[in-house]
């Protein structure tokens, strides 16, 4: 780039920043005023209306009047949002105005090409009509992200536009000063990518607009497909094009689609405060951010103790792959998250409408007053035609009448007389306050119709809990239909290897009111299926994060559960540590889930997370890391550590610490296959002077923060560290097969550096790593 196109170029992004600061300095004390108008009216809204309820007119006035202090009040709040949300949008602005420029001849024009300058937000001149800065998600700025120079075309509002592209720039601009400039071809350049995967990481995700790729932004501006599978190589930016996408659709369909109408299902809470940032940067609200866990425990927890995900992996790697128990486990666990067991529950759940029904009587003072042979009963009388959920609402109508009539003729009982005697003073006052309005038109004596009034608040008192129970569907034994599949005639008809273990052992834990992690959503989705499932029809949008962790239970949920949504499914199967993990690309039930016609697939296999070095080295670990390809950005080798014992692995791991803290390392992470592990790392390395402040990350910490920290693997998914230390690489902690995307998840946390430790013998692992990927070293002993 010559010297006289770089100075105009610098000139322009004054002039761009000088009109910036113009109209910061225009709207800041504008929006200050406006803000405390509204915090005015607000603290004085009822001085200003009169308040006058003695006459018709005066009712009329008083209404009137606060209808007017309503309405101003609106007015000034929503002046404020929007000159504030255009204050913030300015001010990030500020630094860099932009990222990228085109140059666009459209056809038909008289060949005069149309600068373009994308950046995070769009910015107008004082005119109000000419683009300063276009937003990265207008539609012509999907052309600094699909095309190079030469012919070109986009859609927008109107309709299809071509023409051709005569130049494509890219800008690394900081604080006002273009650092690095260079004109492109098809690619985001290298060179920007390079500064940008080159720094260090923090406690929150960045999602920089500026190096989104083009296979990315196909992810980004999808808005055909009823639900996209998007598989990803880990670092290869699934997450942070979600989020792209998130702010991309809120921003088109802006007039129609609020940040309350999306929802995303992330792998655990610590993980939504990591990104918690990136819409917010993005000049976006929040959307709101859930677990598939928080949803089991609203739907299930009260009346079970409810084992988690996280409890239930590590009751699978608590001990070898050769336990019995261990593998016991594993079978129920792949065979209760099965498209298999969910077609039996869906056949079960069919053959309820001729015969098994499970119903819970009602009792009142140790009295049967409503039996379950009498709800059966009742059941089974309905036409067969009549749909499961159907029956069972009609049967709760009949019910509420039913008890309605039991509560009326218990009003006579000797019990309610006997029971009057408690009530308490305030109960008291409520039946004199009823009688002082009934005595004037009453015929009864005021002793008998206090004695009437008194029988009916008994009896109302007593049959309140027995009406809560039927509205609320407690009479249907869901569990006891659940465990119906584990016996009789269900149990003897099952297929799958180790079944009578298998029932035996999910039987156990019901009776002790324990509900395994793998049993939570088929019982939850046999309960649906009986008494009809719960919409959602307000949310449009689901983003399900770490997809490769649902089961089809959980799909078929999330479909049911958000009738009117497009979801958007991300996930890497190399990471599908679960038992009941899903292969995206390759499970053809979750292509069956909308049909081919409404499913669409996008393949990521760049990542840019990791060195080239340590990218080299995880995918070599794979059978097909082949297809995985590294971003060009040089590193060290990762390093295996080879320590004589526990204590000297220890010592040599918590020196590297020292070192790499005092360094540029601004997070780093000593990785661990379980919590057990963790928390025996964590007592052994604070244990060392200087590493006193090392903090311990479990499944119940709600917010991620950067610095030195011990992670289980299954909880450093989804999050990126400057240096991942594995604590124990040997081949007593990682022999297993079955452990071999565990110990790929964990080194693929590592951006800059990898380093591992083995006490002994090292994972075979590492037998499978490409020659020359990493290196060995072993400490000098006397």
């Amino acid at each position: 780039m010559d010297a006289g196109e770089w100075k105009k170029e610098q000139a322009r992004v004054d002039a761009v920043r000088g009109q910036l600061k113009k109209r910061i300095a225009r709207d800041e004390p504008i929006v200050s005023e406006l803000k405390a108008q509204v915090v005015g009216i607000r603290s004085e809204f009822w001085d200003d209306v009169t308040v006058n309820l003695a006459e018709s007119d005066d009712r009329i006035e008083t209404a009137v009047s606060m209808k007017q202090q309503a309405e101003v009040l609106s007015e000034r709040e929503r002046s404020h949002r929007a000159l504030r949300s255009g204050l913030q949008k300015m001010r990030r602005l500020l630094p860099a105005p932009y990222f990228g420029r085109i140059d666009l001849v459209e056809e038909g024009t008289d060949g005069t090409p149309e600068q373009a300058y994308v950046g995070v937000a769009s910015f107008l001149a004082d005119d109000g009509e000419t683009f300063l800065v276009y937003d990265w998600r207008t539609p012509i700025a999907s052309l600094y992200y699909d095309y190079g120079p030469g012919a070109v075309r986009y859609e927008t509002p109107g309709g299809e536009i071509a023409g051709e592209m005569t130049l494509k720039r890219q800008f690394s601009i900081r604080e006002g000063r273009i650092r690095s400039m260079f004109d492109t071809g098809m690619t985001i350049g290298d060179e920007l990518l390079q500064d940008v995967l080159s720094r260090t990481s923090s406690s929150q995700m960045q999602a920089i607009v500026g190096t989104i790729q083009q296979d990315q932004n196909a992810i980004i501006r999808n808005d055909r497909a009823r639900l996209l599978i998007v598989q990803g190589a880990a670092g290869s930016g699934k997450t942070s094009a979600a989020l792209q996408r998130v702010a991309y659709l809120l921003y088109k369909h802006r007039s129609r689609i609020s940040a309350e109408q999306m929802v995303l299902f992330s792998p655990n809470p610590m993980f939504s405060s990591y990104i918690s940032s990136v819409l917010p940067e993005l000049g976006e609200e929040n959307i709101k951010q859930t677990t598939f866990q928080d949803y089991l425990e609203l739907r299930l927890g009260r009346r079970y103790e409810l084992e988690d995900a996280a409890e239930q992996l590590e009751a699978v790697l608590a001990g070898p792959e050769a336990d019995d128990s261990i593998r016991l486990r594993a079978a129920s666990i792949s065979c209760k998250s099965s498209v298999r067991f969910l077609e039996r529950i869906e056949a079960f759940a069919s053959g309820l409408l001729r015969s098994g029904m499970r119903f819970k009587g009602f009792r009142l003072r140790g009295r049967v007053v409503v039996g379950r042979s009498q709800l059966t009963e009742r059941f089974y009388a309905m036409d067969a035609s009549i749909r499961l959920p159907n029956r069972i609402e009609l049967l709760k109508e009949w019910l509420l009448e039913e008890l309605e009539r039991l509560e009326t003729a218990e009003r006579e009982a000797d019990w309610v007389r006997e029971e009057i005697e408690f009530l308490d003073d305030d109960q008291y006052r409520k039946i004199h306050k009823t009688l002082r309005r009934q005595r004037a038109g009453a015929d009864e004596e005021e002793s008998v119709l206090e004695e009437r009034l008194l029988r009916t608040e008994v009896a109302r008192r007593a049959f309140r809990p027995l009406r809560r129970l039927a509205e609320s569907l407690a009479w249907i034994d869901a569990a006891g239909l659940y465990k119906d599949l584990f016996r009789g005639e269900q149990a003897e008809n099952a297929a799958e290897e180790r079944w009578s273990e298998i029932a035996a052992r999910t039987l156990s834990a019901l009776d002790d009111g324990r509900l395994l992690h793998e049993d939570a959503a088929p019982l939850l989705y046999l309960t649906e299926l009986v008494q009809g499932f719960r919409m959602n029809t307000s949310i449009r949008y689901v983003i399900v994060d770490e997809a490769q962790d649902f089961s089809p239970f959980q799909f078929h949920f999330l479909k049911r559960l958000f009738p009117m949504a497009k979801i958007t499914a991300l996930g890497d199967f190399n990471q599908a540590i679960f038992a009941h993990s899903t292969e995206l690309a390759a499970s053809a039930w979750l292509q069956r889930l909308y049909g081919p016609d409404q499913t669409e697939t996008i393949v990521l296999r760049r990542s840019y997370r990791s060195t080239r070095p340590i990218v080299e080295f995880t995918r070599s670990l794979l059978p097909d890391g082949t297809a995985i390809e590294p971003f060009d950005r040089p590193g060290e080798l990762p390093v295996l550590v080879r320590a004589g014992s526990a204590e000297e692995r220890d010592r040599l791991l918590g020196a590297d610490l020292l070192k790499l803290a005092a360094g540029e390392a601004a997070s780093i992470a000593v990785i661990c296959r379980t919590e057990g592990e963790s928390q025996s790392a964590w007592e052994a390395l604070r244990a060392i002077p200087g590493l006193e402040s090392l903090k311990r990350v479990t499944k119940d910490t709600a917010k991620f923060e950067s610095g030195m920290l011990v992670i289980p693997a299954y909880l450093a998914k989804g999050v990126e560290f400057d240096a991942v230390l594995l604590y124990d690489a040997s081949a007593d902690a990682y022999g297993e097969e079955r452990l071999r995307k565990l110990f790929y998840t964990a080194c693929t946390r590592a951006m800059h550096v990898l380093r591992l430790y083995a006490a002994g013998a090292a994972s075979p692992f590492f037998a499978d790593a490409s020659p020359g990927s990493f290196r060995v070293v072993e400490p000098a002993r006397p």
